[in-house]
């Protein structure tokens, strides 16, 4: 075992294989959107998700200031958007969407597509984690996901 330090930490979370989401929303409609893979099932009843935002996120204040979000699970082919949505200001220019009813956008071709309003959230460390409650979802079981390991796609 090897002592703990920020760098290292970061280095060993690297080996949990994760999927690629983009948590989207929007303010006065402009929409934001961020590559997470801080994403996770939380409970089946209620149906519940979370994901967490870094407090030095660009768009923390968008989120943390929201009542609704949409959860956009990437398929394989859809690296170009996880990177998109990874930087300071993403381009919404380039991405085929819908608009759900609560004017969030649904980013089309993914694995699956979660329509949430957000129930809770909670600072911890240097992160506010976001708790969310699912109200609809889509599938697409034609599509395999895009990963994450190791600090790269696989």
């Amino acid at each position: 075992m090897k002592k703990i330090n920020k760098n290292y930490f970061k280095k060993t979370l690297s080996k949990f294989v994760t999927g690629i989401t983009v948590v989207a929303t929007n303010k006065n409609s402009i929409y934001y959107g961020k590559t997470i893979n801080s994403f996770s099932s939380l409970s089946l009843s209620p149906p519940l998700v979370l994901f967490s935002l870094d407090i030095e996120s660009s768009q923390l204040n968008i989120f943390k200031n929201s009542n609704t979000v949409s959860i956009n699970i990437l398929s394989k082919n859809q690296k170009n958007i996880s990177d998109n949505f990874a930087k300071k200001n993403p381009d919404w220019n380039n991405i085929d969407y819908n608009i759900l009813k609560n004017g969030n956008p649904i980013i089309k071709n993914c694995l699956s597509n979660l329509d949430c309003k957000i129930t809770n959230k909670i600072k911890k460390g240097d992160h506010i984690i976001f708790i969310c409650e699912v109200i609809n979802v889509s599938i697409n079981y034609k599509l395999k996901p895009l990963i994450y390991f190791n600090s790269r796609y696989i």
